[in-house]
């Protein structure tokens, strides 16, 4: 039970660094996670293949609080099941049920965090980017190992060549501030970058007047642009030098794009996202998402800290 939040709260260096937030942040996460736990609730007890009557059943062993600090604990440091269990003074399968019960409301509460940038929040660029939107989303994607799926061909659609694993792959918008704006459903680890954007429709979802910066994966990205207002590193000419002005601007595109690799390593802090991922692949999603509000609503609570 050391884990439980009424003596890990006595010692706030060791809650940060097996939570990601402070014991103060906590707080307000709970205020703002609970509406969205009581939804999930409330769909989950009034569900159709659900045999029991609402309130039926037996009650939960640890509290809202002492639930949520475990799903933070499980993120953050990705244990396995029976120690998380040990932890909180719970059976290994009342460990794992719990965090699958609190991965949905982390998931809304994530969702609730992400906007897309507007036209009014603009901010000059270098010169030599002048064809960059000074308003847009900076776009990018990860991939993450997985079990390997017991069917072998599924099995075959997830091996990627790139990391020579079988993984799931996540595409991540941000702002220039840094900020999450969309977290796309994963998906098989071979995916090409610009295949996902194409399946995800983010550039159809950008307000008007938004534009996308995307890496060399992302080439052809300004035709898909409704407005054509997309940038990304400009190719070298087959069997010709690079010219100096196409250095220089993806020298200058790499400097305002590095945002967002950033933003993915503040994901990947979160173990859950950077293990290999041993829960089924329907989890996925929810915990990248549920991770990426987190890190959104930290960035906000510094910024007017």
């Amino acid at each position: 039970m050391l884990m439980r939040y009424e003596h890990l709260s006595k010692h706030p260096r060791v809650f940060r660094s097996v939570t990601g937030v402070k014991v103060s942040e906590f707080e307000r996460l709970l205020e703002e996670v609970k509406p969205f736990y009581e939804e999930a609730e409330r769909a989950r007890l009034a569900r159709p293949d659900r045999i029991r009557a609402p309130g039926a059943g037996h009650p939960f062993k640890l509290s809202y609080r002492d639930r949520l600090l475990m799903a933070l604990i499980w993120l953050r440091l990705y244990p396995t099941g029976e120690v998380l269990g040990y932890f909180f003074g719970v059976s290994e399968p009342t460990a794992r049920r719990t965090v699958r019960q609190m991965l949905p409301a982390l998931e809304a509460a994530g969702r609730a965090t992400f906007r897309w940038p507007d036209r009014s929040r603009g901010r000059s660029l270098p010169e030599i980017l002048e064809n960059c939107p000074e308003v847009a989303v900076v776009i990018d994607s990860f991939e993450q190992q997985v079990r390997r799926p017991r069917d072998r061909e599924k099995a075959k659609q997830h091996y990627s060549g790139k990391k020579k694993q079988i993984t799931r792959k996540v595409q991540v918008c941000v702002d220039w501030e840094g900020r999450f704006c969309h977290v796309s459903e994963s998906v098989p680890g071979p995916t090409a970058d610009i295949t996902l954007l194409k399946e995800t429709g983010v550039l159809e979802m950008l307000p008007e007047g938004v534009g996308a910066v995307g890496d060399s994966a992302y080439q052809g990205m300004k035709e898909l642009h409704p407005e054509g207002l997309a940038a990304h590193p400009r190719r070298k000419p087959r069997d010709k030098p690079r010219p100096a002005e196409d250095k220089a601007y993806n020298t200058a595109l790499a400097r305002e794009r590095i945002i967002v690799e950033h933003r993915i390593g503040h994901i990947r802090h979160f173990q859950a996202t950077r293990q290999m991922f041993r829960q089924d692949l329907d989890l996925h999603s929810p915990m990248v998402i549920a991770v990426a509000g987190l890190v959104n609503r930290r960035q906000a609570w510094r910024a007017t800290a």
